[in-house]
């Protein structure tokens, strides 16, 4: 390759990167992008907390959410990286079946284990006994066995705080 092919190159590759950046600029200007994902879109959880509930001072930081309870969890491994032992939760009450949407992680009794579980929502159907729930720790490999009754959850996670 002559040197007059290595500069165009060089021109080209740089020329895309800058548009590439305004771009971005223009169209993302005030929002956090992640840089590079190869993954497809997962179901995130319910924007349970609006930006009008949240205040920041200089010496704290107050979120306003009515009957919240504060979460801490076992070293498990099944929620990794969202959550770890080390994490502080903020969970909510569920009022209603149709409080649950996929994607939101929920705090349940199973019936398979002692304690309560905190895994994401991946399914909601229903059958002749109801609305059931199908749950899975985001960093296992297959979701938890059986179906989830509204009656089995406890709490819905709102935020972790690290």
């Amino acid at each position: 390759m002559d040197k007059l092919s290595l500069i165009i190159a060089i021109l080209v590759f740089f020329l895309g990167w800058f548009s590439n950046e305004v771009f971005s600029y223009i169209s993302f200007n005030d929002k956090e992008l992640p840089y590079f994902s190869l993954n497809s879109e997962q179901a995130s959880p319910a924007n349970r907390i609006k930006e009008n509930q949240i205040q920041i001072f200089k010496d704290k930081i107050l979120i306003n959410v009515q009957n919240a309870f504060l979460a801490s969890y076992a070293d498990t491994n099944s929620m990794d990286p969202l959550i770890d032992q080390g994490a502080n939760g903020i969970e909510i009450k569920p009022e209603v079946p149709e409080d649950i949407q996929i994607g939101d992680i929920i705090a349940y009794t199973p019936s398979w284990t002692n304690g309560l579980v905190a895994h994401r929502v991946v399914e909601i159907g229903y059958d002749n006994q109801g609305i059931y729930y199908i749950a899975k720790g985001d960093n296992n490999p297959n979701a938890d066995p059986g179906k989830i009754r509204f009656n089995q959850i406890k709490y819905v996670l709102i935020g972790v705080i690290y």
